[in-house]
């Protein structure tokens, strides 16, 4: 059995394209478009592979759309498997911008799902025997889930011991921590949003931060992804500020994905948390490198994480 399982609910087909200018009430030509297999968990899945782990990606999938998906990830060699659903996977569209470089990104909400398509994901015989070291959920949910799944899924992992690392927002983020995770990854943006508090300084963000994790007991780890400028992480043990190296970007879909697998694959690696951040941030610079879902590669992983800069809180 894989040491990572990754979990993605609402997966899609990536479809990335680029155009001069970026108009309304135009026909826009387009350059050739590039199709790659996307939701977060197949593409930490397909970052974690890369980098050399032992990975399993696990999704709903049905139609065309759902077909290419899984084409793909045989072409790249992720092992997965689909459980087929009724309606079809959705489609993502990123344009960017030629001109500006600006990047503009259309997500459907995808397929509804029925309950008798989405409870055997969280039944009690989610986990294979022997249980994978980690268990990634990421991504949105689709229609029809319950916002409440997550936390169902918590407790459902919890038992078998393996550690489960989320990645998601909004509603289904928030009844997930009240259940409890090994490890969360939020931007920013959904950590202010999750706890009601604008930490607006640096100070407040890492006292809120520990709150968290000390107090709260929302998770055991916390890794803050602030984007371009890096990532802050929490534990019981300890804590750092990292700052990412500068590099040139090219797209910014997917680097909070590959972020989440650096750290996962040097977890189950040995190495201590700190390190695996810093792997992370790694790889989340190199993801920005490579144009539409490419994701990273894993010598740009290994050559920016000499470069990433680390303070402690």
């Amino acid at each position: 059995m894989a040491t990572i399982l990754t979990l993605t609910m609402n997966p899609a087909l990536d479809v990335s394209t680029s155009v001069p200018f970026v108009l309304p009430e135009q026909k826009l030509r387009c350059d050739a478009p590039r199709y790659e297999p996307g939701g977060g968990g197949i593409n930490v899945a397909r970052a974690a592979r890369r980098l050399g782990a032992d990975v399993l990606a696990w999704f709903p999938a049905a139609g065309p759309a759902g077909d290419l998906v899984q084409r793909l990830l045989r072409d790249e060699g992720v092992p997965h498997t689909a459980v087929t659903t009724r309606w079809w996977t959705r489609e993502n569209l990123n344009v960017v911008e030629g001109t500006s470089g600006r990047q503009f990104r259309f997500c459907m909400p995808g397929p509804t799902l029925t309950e008798a398509e989405w409870r055997p994901f969280i039944e009690d015989d989610l986990i294979p025997n022997p249980a994978p070291a980690f268990l990634v959920a990421s991504g949105s949910l689709p229609p029809g889930v319950p916002v409440d799944f997550y936390a169902r899924l918590a407790a459902r992992v919890r038992a078998s011991g393996t550690r489960l690392v989320l990645d998601t927002s909004g509603e289904p983020l928030a009844r997930a921590v009240e259940a409890g995770v090994y490890l969360l990854k939020p931007s920013l943006r959904e950590f202010r949003a999750l706890t009601g508090e604008p930490a607006e300084d640096e100070s407040a963000l890492v006292a809120l931060a520990k709150d968290v994790v000390m107090r709260r007991r929302w998770c055991e780890v916390l890794v803050l992804s602030l984007g371009a400028a890096g990532a802050l992480w929490v534990s019981a043990d300890g804590g750092a500020r990292l700052a990412a190296p500068a590099v040139p970007v090219r797209s910014t879909v997917g680097a909070g994905d590959s972020m989440v697998a650096a750290i996962v694959h040097a977890l189950v690696a040995g190495r201590p948390i700190g390190e695996a951040v810093r792997s992370g941030v790694a790889a989340g610079a190199a993801a920005v490198l490579n144009p539409g879902t490419e994701l990273c590669h894993r010598a740009d992983v290994d050559r920016l994480e000499a470069q990433v800069a680390v303070s402690p809180i």
